[in-house]
Formats: structure tokens, C-alpha cells, sequence
């Protein structure tokens, strides 16, 4: 695979994702888009990395790395999205007036 094509998909990734973050209301959507974004992201450094250095194995720990970051965003959102649930019984952006308890 060309590293126009695996751009090319991760910028389409991303893309999707900002639509989905941006476009919808439930929490989990935006968290599926914020999802998207860093997959995109990640699918870009890691084409740069790969094309560019010959596959050393020095560029997977980015890989490794985004990959946790991203596992803890979506441990702590969802942990966040519960929290309001329980408390305010809004599963949606709109019915939250103001995030102060």
C-alpha cells in the first residue's frame, strides 16, 4: 500500500469522526467520533513512521502509546457519561443546562 492510500484513509477517518463528534448528542456518539479521530491520527504517524523509516521497530512505541491514551480517554469519558446519568438523568448533550452540580 502507497502512503497516499493509507493517508488518505486516515484523513477520512478523522474526517468522519469530526462529523460524528460534532453532529450528534448522545454521549457515546461523541465519544465514538472522538474514538475515530484518534484512530485517524494514529493510522497517519504510523504510515509517516513505516514509509519512512523502513518498519524499525523504534516506531511502534508511538502506536503502543496512542493506544493507551486512547483506552484511558474512553475509560474516563465513560465513567464521566455514567456519573451525569446517575445525577442528572440526561444521556443527552441538550439536557444539560449547566455541568455545575
Amino acid at each position: 500500500m502507497t502512503l497516499q492510500a493509507l493517508l488518505v484513509v486516515g484523513a477520512a477517518l478523522f474526517g468522519i469522526g469530526v462529523y460524528g463528534a460534532l453532529s450528534q448528542q448522545t454521549f457515546v456518539m461523541i465519544m465514538m467520533g472522538l474514538e475515530l479521530m484518534l484512530n485517524g491520527a494514529m493510522l497517519a504517524a504510523v504510515a509517516f513512521w513505516a514509509m519512512s523509516s523502513g518498519g524499525a521497530p523504534k516506531g511502534q512505541l508511538l502506536t503502543v502509546i496512542i493506544m493507551t491514551v486512547m483506552a484511558v480517554e474512553a475509560a474516563i469519558g465513560f465513567a464521566l457519561i455514567i456519573g451525569i446519568y446517575r445525577i442528572r438523568k440526561a444521556d443527552m448533550t441538550e439536557k444539560l443546562k449547566r455541568l455545575r452540580a
